[in-house]
């Protein structure tokens, strides 16, 4: 997990552009989803967070988003059958 207050700019577009980073959470709501997410694109910068697998996120028990990630979202919300 890195911590957006805790990368430069354009050391975080070269991990995106490299596939270094695939995943965008929110630290307080612990929430992950797509870097193209809308929901994502408006939160603070200080609650912003980025992860390069979907794994590495639910590890630190982040759930999937509802907007950019419904499918996730509705096997999380279901939970185990």
């Amino acid at each position: 997990m890195i911590k957006h207050t805790d990368i430069d700019d354009n050391v975080l577009h070269q991990k995106i552009k490299e596939s270094e980073i695939l995943y965008g959470g929110n630290l307080r709501l612990k929430i992950y989803g797509t870097l193209q997410c809308k929901s994502g694109k408006r939160m603070k910068a200080k609650n912003r967070v980025f992860f390069k697998t979907i794994e590495q996120a639910k590890e630190l028990g982040f759930r999937p988003c509802g907007h950019c990630l419904p499918i996730d979202y509705k096997t999380w919300k279901n939970g185990p059958i």
